[in-house]
């Protein structure tokens, strides 16, 4: 009798075995960039988009409905300088600096223009669908940055070794793409790239070069050139 109730409990873990496999518990993708060409001295290569787009479009769960991020305005300055959100999200825009700020895009992940705002007060903007997105400030021409609104759950930015890491991906085949305002894959045409994520995977180390950043020599948001502003405290 014991000998047959041993069968019929290695019989059960034969079959829930592969049917557990087959479920695909979520894993960890890992990889790294490293840049060539890039300008001597540089070591901080953070800042690299990476997301990973399910092949089946049943498998995409982008809804970034009621997700909020912020980008500050600080110094002069973006923090941080490339946002990955998921679509639906929202992106606050606190102004953190002592002077005025009017913050704007012109470009296809989402055209806005938050107007003129002081010190302390924040605006925010949703982002409906995935794209590029290029913010600027209509006052402080030395300010950019970029929100890059992707159509899945899976994405990180690299750290200042170029290493990223996306966490709770479910086994099957994406699409892998990467993008960062400064450089460029070696093989644009590689990118975005299919990958088959199976019970881990560490990705193939990721060449980029230095290429032309759009964000130079930008217009204001009524495509004319910066006029210095007069010396005000305001700005």
């Amino acid at each position: 009798m014991r000998s047959n109730r041993w069968r019929l409990l290695l019989l059960a873990a034969l079959l829930v075995t592969p049917l557990a496999a087959q479920r695909g518990e979520p894993v960890t993708v890992t990889g790294a960039i490293s840049v060539e060409g890039a300008p001597a001295g540089r070591r901080d290569w953070s800042g690299v988009a990476v997301w990973l787009t399910p092949q089946s479009e049943e498998a995409r769960h982008a809804d970034g409905a009621g997700k909020r991020l912020r980008i500050l305005q600080h110094g002069k300055e973006f923090e941080p300088h490339v946002l990955v959100v998921p679509v639906g999200a929202t992106v606050d825009f606190p102004n953190l600096d002592p002077f005025f700020h009017n913050v704007f895009s012109l470009f296809d992940g989402r055209r806005f223009d938050l107007g003129l705002y002081e010190s302390g007060a924040s605006r925010s903007v949703t982002f409906p669908r995935a794209g590029i997105c290029f913010l600027f400030c209509n006052i402080h021409p030395n300010m950019s940055a970029t929100v890059v609104v992707v159509d899945t759950p899976y994405y990180a930015t690299t750290g200042r070794t170029g290493a990223f890491t996306i966490t709770g991906v479910p086994p099957g085949r994406y699409r892998l793409s990467l993008w960062h305002d400064q450089f460029r894959p070696t093989r644009p045409a590689d990118f975005p790239r299919d990958v088959v994520v199976g019970a881990s995977l560490t990705l193939d180390p990721i060449t980029l070069v230095q290429a032309h950043d759009p964000m130079t020599g930008h217009q204001n948001k009524f495509g004319h050139e910066y006029t210095p502003p007069a010396h005000n405290p305001l700005y």
